[in-house]
């Protein structure tokens, strides 16, 4: 009697299969970028580029199912049937996704760098270990320069990163959108 009044499970498979495309379309072009705007080697490029895109998706999909709920009921139809029919009902809705896209690519920017930054940091990257006994001013001044270099081409490379791949990704959304 119980299993008649169980839900059918309902699996969204282009979107979780789009979803994984997306992740190898942008991995191996974020990794590339890496490899050779901060001169890591191709391993340890693939490393932060899986990590950096895997943990951004995980952290918008979290985003995503909190802020889900207080989507008006006509979003929740859109978004449902964008996500099962690949159509958009409401054409008034096309600003709104502009806005929100933009908006998602500085969020995961950010995400990007930061676990980016962190990775390093932890996996001690940037320095490995070094203790540099600073003796004068002239000294940590041009460390201090050197560190905020470092932060300029981390910034600028992931930045270039995460642009490319969305460029790329948006390229496949407008070739299944046809």
């Amino acid at each position: 009697m119980s299993e008649e009044l169980t839900l059918p499970i309902i699996l969204p498979l282009g979107a979780i299969f789009f979803g994984i495309l997306f992740l190898l379309t942008a991995i191996p072009i974020e990794a590339y970028v890496l490899n050779k705007s901060l001169k890591f080697d191709k391993k340890t490029s693939i490393f932060y580029a899986i990590s950096m895109n895997v943990f951004s998706c995980v952290i918008g999909w979290i985003v995503f199912f909190v802020t889900e709920p207080m989507f008006s009921i006509a979003m929740k139809s859109e978004l449902i049937n964008y996500i099962f029919f690949n159509k958009l009902k409401d054409p008034s809705i096309g600003t709104m996704i502009v806005l929100l896209s933009f908006t998602i690519f500085l969020a995961t920017f950010l995400v990007k760098f930061l676990l980016i930054k962190l990775l390093i940091i932890f996996m001690d990257e940037a320095g490995k270990a070094k203790e540099i006994e600073l003796a004068s001013s002239q000294q940590r001044t041009s460390y201090m320069n050197i560190a905020k270099l470092q932060n300029t081409n981390l910034i600028t490379a992931t930045l270039i990163a995460n642009s490319l791949s969305y460029s790329a990704i948006t390229l496949i959304i407008l070739i299944r959108s046809r």
